[in-house]
């Protein structure tokens, strides 16, 4: 259940979820809309609009923006649902209010349902419009398998969804939630990862869940997960993640990029992607904190004797881990300086910005067996 006081003030972790959505799906429009005429945007649990200091969430940041956006106002379909009735007046009231909101070609619907098996298996039965499905439940009811692949397994749908790790952790173990917990992971997985969690420390535990959860959405499809994670105001423990799955590559690298834009730290150009207001580091989840030291190392291994080209190395090896294209980049273009590899145009026959000597895209390198 939402804590009543939720609403009542936007914190800053609650402005930086909004703004890592509102971004990717600004982005998302923009490479979809090439493809389709009509875009969606889907919020399960969608709140009043406003917190109660007058600051907007989610459904009222992406349809300000549709009305700003020539095409995305003929474009857009959005639905918004809450099961509280207090909060579907309070979001219609503050969709209504919004300056411009007439000139959307498909008025917002807002319904008033509980999120469970029957909203997965209507939307399974739909054949959606490519959808940004955003899933935001304060503990986990409603959130299942299912739902999310029944709107993923459309094609140019991503879905990211709020993972409230702490409530997950304390459930997993306690018989009175094992429908809920196995509607997250799948019964088999659910059961096996109960058998692996006892010995672990806090963060192989962390770790192992949310692997597990991301081998769950790769069965269905979603091969680019990608997790940011919260941590409590001491930064000594993590108390949730964003999580986003997407089918596709281009939705990941977007993602990525924001999502390093809003990390706490970065180390050596590296993000941590977690957000912590103490800005302390915690373990590892898939290698999200390797250091760009290892990176040269990590290269020379995994693409020994084969010749490919700059994007491609970064395509095929960072999903997973924590490197962004520019890291690719600066430690090819030193392995180069170094004799570690061989790349055509080589550097002194390519353009130079600012003094450097740029990698592009293109660049293509050969790596010694």
């Amino acid at each position: 259940m939402v804590d009543g006081t939720f609403f009542d003030e936007s914190r800053e972790q609650s402005q930086i979820k909004a703004r890592i959505v509102a971004k990717y799906f600004f982005a998302w429009v923009h490479v979809i809309k090439k493809f389709s005429p009509r875009i969606a945007y889907i919020d399960l649990f969608a709140g009043p609009g406003r917190y109660e200091d007058g600051t907007t969430s989610t459904p009222i940041l992406v349809l300000t923006k549709a009305i700003e956006d020539e095409h995305m106002r003929g474009a857009l379909v959005t639905l918004f649902n809450d099961k509280d009735a207090a909060n579907v007046g309070k979001l219609e009231k503050a969709i209504a209010e919004l300056p411009g909101v007439e000139k959307l070609a498909h008025k917002p619907q807002i319904t008033n349902e509980v999120v469970g098996d029957e909203i997965a298996k209507k939307f399974a039965a739909l054949k959606l419009v490519p959808t940004f499905f955003f899933v935001d439940p304060w503990g986990y009811k409603g959130l299942s398998l299912k739902l999310i692949n029944s709107v993923l397994q459309n094609w140019g749908c991503d879905c990211m969804f709020f993972f409230n790790y702490n409530r997950v952790n304390m459930g997993l173990n306690n018989d009175a939630v094992r429908e809920h917990m196995n509607a997250l992971f799948g019964e088999e997985r659910g059961n096996a990862l109960r058998a692996k969690l006892p010995g672990l420390n806090p963060a192989e535990r962390e770790s192992l869940i949310v692997e597990e959860l991301a081998d769950s959405l790769r069965e269905m499809g979603a091969s680019f997960v990608l997790p940011f994670a919260f941590k409590n105001e001491k930064g000594t423990r993590t108390t949730h993640h964003l999580i986003f799955a997407s089918k596709d590559f281009k939705g990941y690298e977007i993602m990525k990029e924001i999502m390093a834009k809003e990390s706490s730290e970065v180390n050596q150009g590296v993000p941590t992607f977690e957000y912590s207001p103490a800005s302390e580091k915690f373990p590892t989840l898939f290698e999200l904190l390797r250091p760009l030291d290892d990176l040269g190392d990590m290269l020379a291994k995994a693409f020994a004797g084969k010749t490919v080209s700059m994007y491609n190395v970064y395509r095929e090896h960072s999903v997973g881990r924590p490197f962004l294209k520019t890291n690719y980049k600066r430690v090819l273009a030193a392995m180069e300086a170094k004799g570690r590899i061989k790349a055509v145009p080589p550097a002194d026959k390519r353009p130079k910005k600012k003094g450097d000597v740029t990698f592009g895209d293109g660049v293509v390198v050969t790596f010694p067996k």
